[in-house]
């Protein structure tokens, strides 16, 4: 099944725009496709970095309770 695709209209600067076409004719890409491609992969990253962090915060809630007390003084550590 093909994706739908959309248009989108950008802003970019002169200067900007020169350097893109330039990478993009380095890859033999479209500016399109160079684009395109580097939206997917911070996708691809950002995704992974949320699962990763889903799955981190679920085992840290899974850890067994620590039991944390206020440290001893010196003076309650050597009462006898």
């Amino acid at each position: 099944m093909a994706r739908m695709k959309t248009n989108v209209t950008l802003k970019l600067d002169a200067a900007l725009l020169r350097e893109l076409r330039v990478l993009a004719a380095e890859d033999n890409k479209s500016v399109t496709g160079l684009l395109t491609e580097q939206l997917e992969s911070i996708i691809r990253e950002r995704k992974g970095y949320n699962r990763a962090y889903r799955a981190w915060l679920e085992h840290m809630r899974n850890l067994p309770a620590f039991d944390y007390q206020t440290p001893m003084t010196r003076d309650e550590m050597h009462e006898r």
